[in-house]
């Protein structure tokens, strides 16, 4: 309940501020670091840290 308790708030956040901006940025954070996690073990590893 703890991680939709903070997505909600931080889309009020967004509502309630107009930072509609800010949304894509956080989303394509989030994609980037799920899939850092998911390759972690893989042979794709050392290619996507070789993009950062």
């Amino acid at each position: 309940m703890g991680k939709a308790r903070i997505l909600a708030e931080f889309w009020s956040f967004l509502r309630v501020r107009k930072k509609y901006w800010l949304a894509p940025i956080v989303i394509v954070l989030m994609m980037l670091s799920l899939l850092i996690v998911l390759t972690q073990g893989s042979a794709l590893a050392p290619f996507i840290y070789a993009l950062f």
